[in-house]
């Protein structure tokens, strides 16, 4: 059974507006070794073929949303 459609009302809108202010940053700083293996643009192997492999698959996708 669908929902009717509502309009929100101005708390809605209110509480919406503030949450898109809010301070969105990092909960804590990054590590010394977060930082080092952020910065050393290396990647696990077996993470880099599982990359390659859903962009194939992605890649041979067929059906709605595919650009002709």
């Amino acid at each position: 059974m669908a929902q009717p459609h509502t309009s929100p009302n101005s708390t809605t809108r209110e509480a919406e507006a503030g949450a898109a202010r809010a301070d969105h940053g990092a909960d804590r700083p990054a590590t010394p070794e977060e930082e080092r293996l952020a910065d050393s643009k290396s990647v696990d192997p077996e993470v880099a073929e599982s990359f390659e492999a859903a962009n194939e698959r992605g890649a041979a996708q067929k059906g709605e949303g595919r650009l002709p």
